[in-house]
């Protein structure tokens, strides 16, 4: 029988989005990246037959866990490709192919994540690419292609399916190529995040976007309580 099974690798709460800190909380971007897991584990359930977390940080899974989801306790001291390996080797006797996706891509159900799995079921590879030329989803039968998450991994995605002559789509999509590192990503979660956890997270810490012509292209406030 054929099946999908969704990764997604989270790191420790403590060391969430440390690039934010300008913006938000040590205790705030924790409550954030709970929101944002909380929102792509939503988008997967409906669209794989299993969603499961893999981290290092009991915090993470407990968490996890209490959304309902599959969770993995990472082994060693390991890198992000080397965790994602552990869970695709628990994965691969379960499922046909796998989708991996970061857990900071809350505009994940805004797009259509079913209409990835039915591209996954054509294609060999499904590669949908970050704004700053990362991953946001990848899906593959295991084994397939060797990860290579890190700078630039799109790229570097993509010249494995075409060096291992596997088919594959390029999935574009503004939804799932925001993931969440500036200030400005928080203003794009803002704007565009209708009805998810995080929109709902950022708004109750008080904050704003509004367009601004400088560096970044919004400027985020904090409405002075």
């Amino acid at each position: 029988m054929k099946s999908t099974y969704a990764i997604i690798p989270v790191s420790r709460f403590s060391h969430a989005k440390t690039r934010l800190s300008p913006t938000l909380t040590p205790s705030e971007r924790e409550g954030l990246l709970k929101a944002m897991l909380t929102d792509v584990t939503m988008a997967l359930k409906g669209a794989v037959d299993e969603v499961v977390v893999i981290s290092a940080d009991e915090d993470v899974l407990e968490f996890a866990y209490e959304l309902g989801v599959t969770i993995i306790q990472e082994k060693g001291q390991t890198d992000l490709n080397g965790a994602l390996k552990q869970a695709i080797e628990w994965c691969s006797g379960n499922c046909s192919k796998v989708i991996i996706t970061p857990s900071d891509i809350p505009l994940l159900g805004l797009t259509n994540p079913k209409k990835f799995i039915e591209d996954s079921e054509k294609y060999d590879v499904v590669i949908a690419p970050a704004k700053g030329g990362g991953t946001n989803a990848v899906a593959f039968t295991p084994g397939a292609i060797e990860l290579k998450f890190g700078d630039c991994s799109f790229f570097e995605h993509l010249q494995e399916a075409k060096n291992n002559e596997l088919s594959f789509k390029i999935y574009d999509s503004f939804y799932l190529s925001l993931d969440v590192n500036t200030a400005e990503d928080l203003g794009e979660i803002i704007l565009h995040g209708h009805d998810t956890h995080a929109q709902a997270y950022l708004k109750k810490l008080k904050l704003s976007a509004k367009p601004f012509h400088g560096s970044e292209r919004l400027e985020i406030k904090r409405e002075l309580i």
